[in-house]
């Protein structure tokens, strides 16, 4: 069956050489605004977050998935923490095909590696304390799986990049050596440009400081 346009514009490529540049000289900035001084911990965590790649003339769900990997945290009221994890992610497609009136469905399953690099700031005591944080994120595809009944009916619905840009922004808590997180996250880049696939998720962690 056709697919739709196969073509990916060079400005999209660009686009992301750029970010990446931009975000490699916001961390150095806000890391020696900071300060070397500054209090610093380092912990793990883990948690399960509910994906959907929203896209154009598909319907689409949520899938669940999950995350597990490390933590660093600089400062105390103001705070950089970047982030190292694994995580799964994806989605599910319910289409009918206009020709022949085939109802087509399948999901979408990738394993991703996330670096995020978040900004807060923390409101409380030292044992419990409140905290609000956003910044970017960039996702690198460690491997897809995507059903044979999607790209039979779209040609080109398996293209998928190996990386994208995206933002995380939401709210934690910390009890002690405890740490929670539930935030939102959106794409800036497209996971897949021909049908505007473009991934979005919520995700609740807990973590555990080492030190």
């Amino acid at each position: 069956m056709a697919g739709y346009p196969s073509g990916r514009p060079q400005t999209e490529t660009k686009f992301t050489l750029l970010m990446k540049k931009i975000l490699l000289s916001a961390a150095i900035v806000i890391a020696a605004c900071i300060g070397a001084n500054a209090q610093a911990s380092l912990g793990i965590k883990g948690g399960v977050n509910f994906s959907k790649i929203n896209t154009d003339n598909l319907n689409s769900s949520t899938r669940t998935g999950y995350q597990a990997g490390l933590f660093a945290r600089f400062g105390s009221a103001l705070y950089l923490q970047p982030e190292l994890y694994v995580s799964s992610t994806g989605g599910e497609f319910h289409s009918s095909n206009n020709n022949n009136n085939v109802s087509v469905s399948g999901n979408v399953k990738f394993t991703n590696l996330n670096v995020p690099l978040l900004v807060g700031h923390s409101f409380g005591e030292k044992n419990l304390n409140f905290r609000i944080m956003a910044g970017p994120v960039y996702t690198a595809v460690l491997s897809k799986n995507f059903s044979q009944s999607l790209e039979n009916a779209y040609n080109d619905f398996g293209h998928y990049k190996s990386s994208t840009l995206g933002f995380q922004a939401g709210a934690g808590v910390d009890i002690g050596a405890i740490t929670a997180d539930l935030r939102y996250e959106g794409g800036l880049t497209k996971i897949n440009s021909d049908f505007g696939q473009r991934q979005n998720l919520w995700a609740l962690s807990v973590g555990f400081k080492i030190f």
